[in-house]
């Protein structure tokens, strides 16, 4: 402290203040009591404290907010994270320069292989397959020789044992071979790539069994053989997936017969129960205004919520509404009892988020007048809304989100077996069919698969058109996602239980391991949660659970991790980016595992859960409880990691290659729980009614006769954004005219001025319209045949390596995001003193 003799005269300005040492100011009684009163503000103590308590603050000192326990242990924690990201950061960098430099031949090598690949004449080549394989594969049985005699052929180069170099060089065969095939398009490379896919998974798994297993303990036993049922998991769902997949049928729509008049009568069903009208009501618009004749389809609003303001709006629109005295079987149940009240020969069903374009009649109707004995035919479930995994890590629009995969190429190879899944909206189904079978299915909580499933034992048919006809909103939070994919993983873990594909009759053998490919793949969670935890085995206790040398097991896997990386970017780049199934994974692992374990043990446990739509995200905030297991692995992880450099240079020096490559697959763990950790900071979402980026023709039109041509580059039911020439003069809460175009007409809407930059780009309010209006500006915008189209042109082209670098940065931001999060939270529990001093002057 600084102290000034009272002198009546002021310092001079920038001079030099004196500082004394209260103890040097003389003695007296006034000298004394000021020393002790410096004495006991440095000590903080009260002057009249005892004697001890002035001994102890010498010692200790005193607990303040700024000294709470919590803070003072996050302190080092704050040094460690801030080495960390430095290490990591420049560690990057160096580790990107030397991979360069020693990939650098393996580069000059894929352009060679590229520039091979150049000189193939696909086309040619495609059509001598063709007009040679084609005819031999009519010849009956020929097909099953064939499978027979490359089965053979596979098995004996799958259990061929080699040396080291011979593994080597197999595994630089395959690669060459599958860096010229993969820039070749057609069914015939792809053909190629999973079969050479499969030959270097087979030579790893025979590799495992036959060679890795010998283990010394009971508990390197234990944990051995569930690291290696984890991994004879995905051999399975890799043999199925290329199966399901081999000859997606890309199935086009069929041409209407016959007059209007002799066309079927069709039974809108939009089944809802807690959703808000906002959500419902453009999809009954939508609904209403489909291309069918007006006296053969009847729109049914089926409300579970049994909601006055809803039987208000089916009457104001002129549509059916249907509630039953209770909710039995939930979505099941009620569709069941509208079947009771209702009598049209088709059954179109979307949820009450899906919203039809107006050719969905005219584009699914065909195929049930071409073929009588087809009973389902289902189109794909898209979203315009970002789902969370989108929002979170700011990947909409540029990454194929979770469900593109299954509705961009799984269908269509489930169709070329006759096996399409009925999925619960966006959907026909026959009625007589539905009705031989008891209804729609209300055994297990996916209701919609286990429909199908039971037409499908029935001898029917189904199909699938992979052409967007309708679009919904995706789970707006984590948690409801979260939520959804447990009914799901519990549902179709339910259906292997009491409705196996394998047992029964009625199935052939390709719709059998299609079903039994969609099931099996719910289980992916306590393997993937043994994937994540795997290497600590062996950080943490030095127990090896594979009996093997790290240079002998990097031979094996490369091969089987690299092949199936090339066949399945060739094969569902387009639906889906390499390594992203990992994201997808690691985030619903945890959650699924327990269900669809207990759904085995006992189906009848669990309830059906509504995927709740339309929400909002007030504020950014991180999902602390569907986290929790994040936290959890990462934690042990980050301690696996560093007990792994302590190994690698302190306690086995011996086994360096063990250490590094359980270090290298801890690292891939703790990047991908990162990853997680990201989806779970939740971004805002404020808008109920998402606005739908396009480029449509557009006009403005003013209340003085000014006429503008314009863009339109957004829509909503709500309002429109509009880019407008240079310099257009608009004023904040001007009445104007939108026109918007149906085919060759158009339609004019009311609108309000909201935002104009002075830059061209204007958004607009609708005012309130009519119910004509409402159904034209649907007409418009969300019902437009072609408005979906173009959706996925957006979509980065996958590259592996990017993608990988991408999810890892993915990952170095979802730990800063969690980092500050837990700040946020241990300031507002436990606030610092200045931020005491402002709560109190704020209140």
């Amino acid at each position: 402290m600084t102290y000034l003799h009272d002198t009546g005269v002021a310092p001079r300005a920038n001079a030099p203040q004196p500082q004394q040492d209260p103890a040097n100011e003389g003695s007296g009684p006034g000298r004394v009591g000021q020393w002790i009163r410096w004495l006991a503000q440095q000590l903080e103590v009260t002057p009249s404290a005892p004697w001890w308590m002035w001994l102890w603050r010498c010692i200790v000192l005193p607990a303040t907010p700024e000294r709470a326990l919590l803070p003072w242990l996050l302190q080092p924690g704050r040094w460690l994270l801030a080495g960390l990201v430095f290490v990591l950061r420049w560690g990057w960098k160096g580790l990107a320069l030397l991979l360069n430099g020693v990939f650098w031949p393996i580069r000059l090598f894929l352009r060679a292989m590229d520039r091979l690949a150049t000189h193939v004449n696909v086309e040619k080549g495609m059509r001598l397959a063709d007009q040679v394989l084609s005819p031999l594969m009519e010849i009956p049985g020929l097909r099953w020789v064939v499978l027979g005699v490359g089965l053979l052929a596979g098995l004996v180069v799958m259990t061929t044992p080699f040396n080291w170099l011979g593994q080597t060089l197999f595994m630089l065969l395959c690669w060459g071979l599958s860096l010229v095939l993969r820039r070749l398009p057609g069914r015939y490379p792809s053909l190629a790539l999973a079969a050479i896919s499969l030959l270097a998974m087979g030579r790893y798994a025979w590799w495992r069994v036959t060679s890795s297993i010998e283990f010394e303990s009971a508990i390197e036993s234990f944990l051995g053989y569930g690291l290696l049922a984890a991994e004879a998991y995905t051999w399975l769902v890799v043999v199925l997936g290329f199966i399901q997949t081999a000859w997606p049928l890309h199935r086009r729509p069929a041409d209407l017969q016959g007059q209007s008049a002799s066309w079927p009568t069709v039974d809108v069903y939009i089944p809802t129960y807690n959703e808000p009208l906002s959500v419902v009501r453009t999809t009954v618009l939508a609904s209403m205004a489909l291309d069918w004749p007006k006296d053969k389809v009847k729109v049914f609003i089926l409300d579970d919520g049994r909601r006055e303001e809803f039987r208000e709006f089916a009457e104001s629109m002129g549509v059916g509404y249907i509630v039953r005295p209770d909710n039995n079987h939930a979505k099941a149940g009620n569709l069941n009892h509208a079947l009771g009240k209702t009598d049209g020969e088709l059954i179109a069903i979307f949820d009450c988020d899906h919203i039809p374009t107006r050719s969905f009649l005219t584009t699914a109707v065909g195929w049930f007048q071409r073929d009588p004995k087809c009973a389902m035919l289902q189109t794909p479930h898209h979203f315009f809304s970002p789902d969370p995994f989108e929002r979170n890590l700011g990947t909409f629009r540029r990454v194929p989100n979770e469900g593109a995969l299954f509705y961009g190429l799984i269908q269509d190879g489930n169709d070329f077996w006759n096996a399409t899944f009925f999925c619960g909206s966006c959907a026909v189904i026959r009625r007589g069919p539905l009705l031989e079978v008891g209804g729609i299915a209300v055994e297990t909580v996916t209701e919609d698969a286990h429909t199908a499933l039971k037409l499908h034992r029935r001898g029917y048919t189904t199909a699938y058109i992979n052409e967007t006809q309708a679009a919904g909103l995706a789970t707006e939070s984590l948690s409801a996602h979260v939520g959804q994919r447990i009914r799901w993983a519990r549902g179709m873990a339910q259906i292997f239980r009491v409705d196996n594909p394998f047992l029964g009759k009625g199935l052939t053998l390709w719709q059998r391991i299609c079903y039994a490919n969609a099931m099996v793949h719910f289980f992916f969670g306590l393997p993937r949660l043994v994937f994540l935890t795997a290497p600590m085995a062996f950080l943490f206790f030095e127990w090896h659970i594979i009996n093997a040398g790290a240079i002998m097991i990097a031979l094996y896997v490369l091969p089987y991790i690299l092949q199936s990386n090339i066949a399945n970017a060739h094969v569902q780049g387009e639906h889906r980016h390499t390594f992203w199934a990992e994201v997808y994974e690691t985030v619903l692992a945890w959650y699924v595992a327990l269900p669809t374990t207990v759904a085995l043990i006992n189906p009848r446990l669990g309830k059906f859960n509504v995927t709740a739509k339309g929400g909002l995200v007030d504020e950014p905030y991180f999902d602390w409880a569907i986290s929790r297991p994040y936290t959890v692995l990462v934690l042990l992880n980050f301690a696996a990691f560093g007990m792994g450099i302590m190994r690698l240079f302190f306690w086995n020096t011996e086994e360096t290659a063990t250490v590094l490559l359980n270090l290298l697959w801890t690292v891939y763990s703790i990047l991908m729980l990162g990853a997680a950790l990201g989806v779970a900071s939740e971004a805002r979402q404020v808008r109920r009614m998402h606005r739908v980026a396009t480029r449509l023709q557009a006009t403005l039109y003013q209340d003085d006769g000014t006429v503008f041509q314009a863009v339109c580059i957004d829509f909503s039911m709500t309002g429109v954004g509009l880019e407008l020439p240079e310099g257009t003069r608009l004023a904040v809460g001007e009445k104007v005219q939108v026109g918007l175009w149906r085919g060759h007409a158009e339609c004019t809407f009311p609108a309000t001025i909201m935002l104009h930059r002075g830059q061209g780009a204007t958004g607009l309010q609708f005012d309130p319209m009519t119910r004509e209006q409402q159904i034209d500006l649907v007409q418009c915008t969300f019902a437009r045949p072609d408005t979906w189209r173009q959706w996925s042109d957006s979509h980065d082209i996958d590259r592996p390596l990017h993608g990988l670098q991408e999810i890892a940065q993915l990952g170095v931001l979802g730990y800063r995001k969690f980092w500050e999060s837990l700040l946020e939270a241990a300031r507002s529990r436990w606030p610092t003193g200045s931020q005491r001093k402002q709560q109190g002057l704020g209140a």
